[in-house]
């Protein structure tokens, strides 16, 4: 498994996560259409917030995040935010609830 943690914070950072909050069909549709997506979870903070996708492969990880930059582009360009932050490596540990 792979995962990526895209941290949002500065100008337009908490209206970025409002905005992707509200679109969470199309965000789901994104997600979804990408082979090898697993999980997508956003977490508001005081400042911003932060995702964390996992995914199958390291590959199906650049892909989800070229579709999240491109939706970004196209739908939260008006928000004037900095792109997020972007890190992410192979899982070395996953615990599942019981």
């Amino acid at each position: 498994m792979h995962t990526v943690v895209r941290t949002y914070s500065g100008k337009g950072a908490a209206e970025t996560i409002d905005l992707i909050i509200a679109n969470k069909k199309d965000v789901k549709k994104l997600m979804h259409s990408v082979k090898g997506f697993i999980d997508y979870s956003l977490v508001k903070t005081e400042d911003g917030g932060f995702s964390v996708t996992v995914s199958k492969t390291e590959k199906a990880s650049e892909a989800i995040t070229a579709a999240a930059r491109e939706w970004l582009v196209a739908n939260a360009k008006h928000l004037k935010a900095k792109p997020p932050k972007v890190m992410g490596g192979k899982v070395g540990l996953n615990i599942d609830a019981p």
